[in-house]
């Protein structure tokens, strides 16, 4: 196991879902106390890597804009992992997703877990 400490944050609250809002929220907290970060969109999560929609939803208006703080993740070296199925559920391919997105699936997400990641999930 690597040093590092690691953190992956499950997402399974949509845009509407003020959960969702919390699990972005914690996962800047996990950037700015040095944690690297893994996103798991899942279910509705899957929803926060489709282009465009981070710039509508706003589930806690006291938060700052989830864009930004999905963009802070991956500007600092985090990853934001989307459920193959979940995204094909929805009609999204590759392309629909934002810039950094990948779709990657349980097994990419337990990959970071069996490092040592600490685990959460909204």
């Amino acid at each position: 196991m690597s040093d590092t400490k690691k953190l992956v944050i499950v997402v399974t609250a949509g845009c509407n879902d003020e959960r969702s809002s919390v699990a972005w929220s914690v996962a800047n907290g996990g950037i700015a106390s040095g944690y690297q970060v893994t996103m798991f969109l899942v279910s509705s999560g899957a929803d926060w890597a489709r282009k465009g929609a981070a710039e509508l939803a706003r589930p806690n208006p006291l938060d700052p804009p989830i864009k930004e703080m999905m963009q802070n993740i991956l500007d600092n070296g985090g990853t934001i992992m989307v459920c193959p199925p979940c995204a094909k559920v929805r009609g999204y391919e590759k392309e629909d997703l934002i810039d950094g997105a990948v779709l990657a699936g349980s097994t990419a997400m337990l990959g970071v877990v069996s490092e040592g990641a600490s685990t959460l999930t909204f």
